[in-house]
C-alpha cells in the first residue's frame, strides 16, 4: 500500500481506520486493484515516474461525512483529492495532481434534491451526471432541458466547476455561469452556503446568485479551496422549435465579415446560442502536401491561392452554423434576417439545415445529428481516436489544447497561422487540427487535439509540443481556459502579469481557507505553502 507524501505508515493506517468509522469499511479503498481504478485513463504520463497515482480512495455519502473526513485529514495531514464522478477524461480523470493523495470520491452523493419547472433550476449533489439529470426530467415529463458538454456521463457540478461549456442557449451553455448557489466544505471542515443559501430557510437560493456581500462562488471553481457538496444549476425551458442553417464563404478574408456578423447576431440576441465555425477546406487539404503548406503562410498570394482552390473545388474555406431556439415564427424570422444580413459577403451561400418541433419523438432522438444541440446527453465524443474502418489502430485517449482568442476573423486567421507553424515544426498535421469553438459570447476557444498513446517516447514529444504551444499562445496574448493536470503549473505561470500577482493572490486565499493544505494540492497550479518550493 502506498503512503501519502510526508505521512508515516503508522499515521496513515490510523487515519484509514478513522475514515472507515465515518464512511464504512466497504467505502475505503486501499487494494492495488481498487486504487488502480483512480489512475488517469488518458494520461500523457503513462508508465513514467511522473504518472499520478493515489494512495487510497474514500467514498462518503453526505456533506456531514465529508466534513468528518476533512477534519481527520487535517489532524493527520493527509492530502485529499476530491472528484465528482471521476470521468474528467482528457483533463486528468480521477488521478490526483499530487501523487499519493487520497481520492475523495463523491460518486455516492448522487441525489437530485430539487427540480423546479416553473423557475427552471435544479439542486444537485456532485455525483449527479448529465444522464442522471436528463433521465429525472424525462421520467417526470418536465418541459426542461439540460445543457450538456460532449460526454454525458460527467458530473453537472464537476463540469461547471471546471468551466465546462455546452451547446444550447447562451444563459445555459456557460455551465459555471448557469450555477446559482453552493454548499461547500472548506479546508478546515466548515460547512458554508453561498449566496442566498446563507440565509436560513432561504426561498431563493437557486434563483438569485449574489446574496449579500461579496460574491465568493467563483473562488471554488478551478481551485482547491473547498469541496462543493451541493450546487444549483439553471435549466433551459424547453423551446417550441429548433432551426439551424449554414453560411458558407469561399474567400480567404471572408472570415472577417462572417465573424463580425456572427458576433453582432449573438450579442444582440438574434442568435441566442453559440455557433459552429469550421474550415471545410482545411480538412479537404489534409492529404495535399503542396496546398497544405499555404496554411502557414501570411502573404497575399497564399490567401488568393486558397480562395481560388475553394471556388474551383466548390469547398468553402469557411462555414458557420447558426442555431435558433424559440417559437416557429420567431426562429424562421431570425434565420431569414441572418441570411439577408450575411448576403452582403460576396459569393457566400446559405444552406438550409435542420428543423424540429418539440418535444422530439423517440425516433428523432435516435437519429438527430448533433445531440447536444437538442439537450440530449451522449458519449459520442469518445469516438475520437476509437477503432473504426478509418482508424484500425486506435489511440488510448486524447488531450485538448484550448486557448481563448478574441471573437474576430483576424484573430482566427492569426491563431491558425501561429499554431500551424508550431505544429509544422514538430512534424504534426496542420490541416485539420486547429479550429475555433464559440463556447462563450465574445471569444473563441481554439481546440487542438492530441492523441495519447501507450508509448513513452510519443507522449513525451506530445508534452513537449503542448508546453511549446502554451508559451507561444502566451506570447500572442492568449491563455488556456482549462487544461490537463499535467500542464496546470505551466498554464498558471503563463498568467504572469506583475510577477504572477494573480497566482500569489490564489496562494494567500489557499493559506486562509485551507491552512494545512490538504485539499487538491497543485490543482490549477495552486500549491499549499509547504509544497511551493518543491
Amino acid at each position: 500500500m502506498a503512503v501519502p507524501p510526508g505521512v508515516s505508515e503508522q499515521d496513515f493506517k490510523r487515519a484509514l481506520e478513522r475514515f472507515a468509522r465515518v464512511v464504512g469499511t466497504e467505502w475505503v479503498f486501499t487494494s492495488d486493484d481498487d486504487v488502480a481504478l483512480y489512475k488517469d485513463a488518458y494520461t500523457p504520463l503513462w508508465n513514467e515516474a511522473e504518472e499520478r497515482v493515489a494512495s487510497a480512495a474514500l467514498a462518503p455519502d453526505s456533506a456531514e461525512q465529508v466534513q468528518e473526513i476533512v477534519r481527520i485529514a487535517n489532524e493527520f495531514r493527509i492530502p485529499l483529492y476530491p472528484i465528482s464522478t471521476g470521468r474528467n477524461l482528457g483533463y486528468g480523470g480521477s488521478a490526483p495532481v499530487l501523487s499519493g493523495s487520497v481520492v475523495l470520491d463523491l460518486k455516492r452523493m448522487n441525489r437530485i434534491l430539487e427540480v423546479d419547472e416553473r423557475n427552471a433550476y435544479a439542486l444537485v449533489e456532485p455525483g449527479v451526471s448529465y444522464f442522471d439529470l436528463y433521465r429525472y426530467i424525462q421520467e417526470r415529463k418536465l418541459k426542461l432541458w439540460i445543457d450538456c458538454p460532449d460526454p454525458g456521463w460527467g458530473s453537472v457540478i464537476g463540469n461547471a466547476l471546471d468551466h465546462g461549456a455546452g451547446y444550447t442557449m447562451n444563459p445555459y451553455r456557460d455551465h459555471f455561469g448557469a450555477q446559482c448557489g453552493m454548499e461547500v466544505v472548506t479546508g478546515g471542515g466548515e460547512l458554508v452556503r453561498t449566496g442566498m443559501g446563507a440565509l436560513p430557510n432561504s426561498r431563493t437560493w437557486q434563483q438569485y446568485k449574489y446574496g449579500y456581500g461579496p460574491y465568493v462562488d467563483g473562488i471554488f471553481s478551478q481551485s482547491n479551496f473547498g469541496v462543493v457538496t451541493k450546487m444549483g444549476i439553471w435549466l433551459m425551458p424547453e423551446p417550441e422549435c429548433y432551426l439551424d442553417g449554414n453560411i458558407e464563404c469561399f474567400g480567404h478574408d471572408d472570415i472577417i465579415p462572417l465573424v463580425d456578423h456572427m458576433s453582432y447576431l449573438m450579442n444582440t440576441g438574434v442568435q441566442n446560442t453559440g455557433t459552429n465555425l469550421q474550415s471545410p477546406l482545411r480538412f479537404a487539404l489534409a492529404q495535399d502536401a503542396d496546398l497544405r503548406s499555404l496554411l502557414t503562410r501570411e502573404d497575399a498570394q497564399a490567401a488568393a491561392r486558397l480562395s481560388d482552390v475553394s471556388r474551383q473545388r466548390n469547398v468553402p474555406i469557411w462555414s458557420n452554423t447558426f442555431k435558433f431556439y424559440g417559437p416557429e415564427e420567431v426562429v424562421r424570422a431570425q434565420w431569414a434576417y441572418t441570411k439577408r444580413r450575411l448576403a452582403s459577403i460576396t459569393n457566400s451561400r446559405a444552406v438550409e439545415g435542420a428543423f424540429y418541433r418539440m418535444p422530439l419523438t423517440d425516433e428523432q432522438k435516435r437519429t438527430v445529428r448533433d445531440e447536444q444541440d437538442l439537450g440530449l446527453p451522449s458519449l459520442g465524443v469518445f469516438s475520437i481516436g476509437a477503432r473504426s474502418a478509418f482508424n484500425p489502430t486506435p489511440t488510448t485517449g486524447h488531450l485538448g489544447f484550448s486557448p481563448v482568442i478574441p471573437m474576430t476573423g483576424e484573430a482566427v486567421i492569426q491563431s491558425q497561422r501561429v499554431f500551424s507553424r508550431v505544429l509544422q515544426e514538430a512534424g504534426r498535421d496542420v490541416a485539420a487540427n486547429v479550429f475555433p469553438q464559440s463556447y462563450h459570447p465574445r471569444t473563441f476557444v481554439i481546440l487542438i487535439m492530441f492523441s495519447v498513446m501507450h508509448d513513452v517516447d510519443a507522449n513525451q514529444q506530445t508534452r513537449k509540443l503542448f508546453r511549446r504551444l502554451i508559451e507561444v499562445a502566451a506570447e500572442n496574448g492568449w491563455g488556456e481556459y482549462r487544461t490537463h493536470s499535467a500542464f496546470m503549473d505551466d498554464c498558471a505561470r503563463a498568467y504572469s502579469f506583475n510577477n504572477n500577482a494573480l497566482l500569489h493572490l490564489h496562494e494567500r486565499i489557499k493559506d486562509a481557507v485551507d491552512p494545512n493544505g490538504i485539499l487538491s494540492a497543485g490543482r490549477y497550479g495552486i500549491w499549499p505553502k509547504h509544497l511551493r518550493r518543491s
